[in-house]
């Protein structure tokens, strides 16, 4: 099992940039597939950009195509979700997550992630 700390959340205006961090600790992060889902308010919680085990799969949901990355630093067992050109759409508490089996296939579905992270707020005002 591992923990989950996200950080880097805020308020900026659109059109700004943020980048968020996922910090893990006890468990072999590299070996995990790895997620950031986001949930606004009265919304279900939505996929946003994964990373396969190998870095090889780096799916992203259509909305921030062209607009987010995802990378990670293994040294730093850390996971990275960099957000350009910020929309008032893009306002929610962003979440990493990763699952719990090594080296299974990327997935862009919540329930195949068992650890998460608390959640650090993302807020894009117009």
């Amino acid at each position: 099992q591992v923990q989950l700390v996200e950080s880097g959340g805020g308020s900026v205006q659109a059109g700004g940039s943020l980048r968020l961090s996922c910090a893990a600790s006890g468990g072999t992060f590299s070996t995990y597939p790895k997620a950031w889902f986001r949930q606004a308010p009265g919304k279900e919680r939505e996929f946003v950009a994964a990373m396969s085990w190998n870095t090889g799969n780096t799916p992203y949901t259509d909305s921030v195509k062209g607009r987010f990355t995802i990378s990670r630093d293994n040294a730093k067992n850390t996971l990275y979700l960099k957000m350009n050109s910020l929309k008032p759409e893009d306002t929610a508490v962003y979440y990493c997550a990763a699952q719990r089996s090594a080296y299974r296939s990327v997935s862009t579905r919540a329930h195949e992630y068992g650890d998460w992270g608390q959640g650090t707020q993302v807020t894009v005002s117009s």
